[in-house]
């Protein structure tokens, strides 16, 4: 699911992150977005930076909420501990009054699956979580 769109407009109450795989934005509406990809066999998938206080998407409304994906290495070499037979780098651009926030994530997998992050609506989108 590709919920991200939806943040725009929105005011966060507080972010989770739950280790390097999951993140959660609370809304001021009730409303509770997951961000993270849903691990299957032979692949891997996590936060590998954030570059930004995430408590400044909090408080004011989001400005921006852009995706951009990548499959070329931009450290120019193999990242330490992962298999490069396919690797997708996915970064998410995040802003508010406050300041900017850019999450990048890192996944690699043999080839044969998915490498994607998702953004689901929890209680609408969970079965496909």
């Amino acid at each position: 699911m590709k919920r991200l769109k939806e943040l725009v407009g929105k005011t966060l109450t507080s972010i989770e992150k739950l280790g390097e795989e999951e993140l959660i934005f609370n809304c001021e509406d009730g409303k509770r977005y997951r961000m993270l990809h849903v691990q299957d066999c032979c692949e891997n998938v996590s936060i590998e930076d954030i570059v930004g206080d995430l408590q400044d998407l909090v408080g004011t409304p989001i400005l921006k909420a852009e995706e951009a994906t990548s499959d070329e290495n931009p450290i120019g070499a193999q990242v330490p501990g992962f298999q490069d037979d396919s690797f997708t780098w996915t970064f998410y651009k995040f802003a508010t009054i406050k300041g900017y926030v850019d999450i990048r994530w890192y996944g690699e997998s043999n080839g044969y699956y998915s490498e994607s992050v998702d953004v689901f609506l929890v209680g609408v989108d969970d079965a496909y979580m």
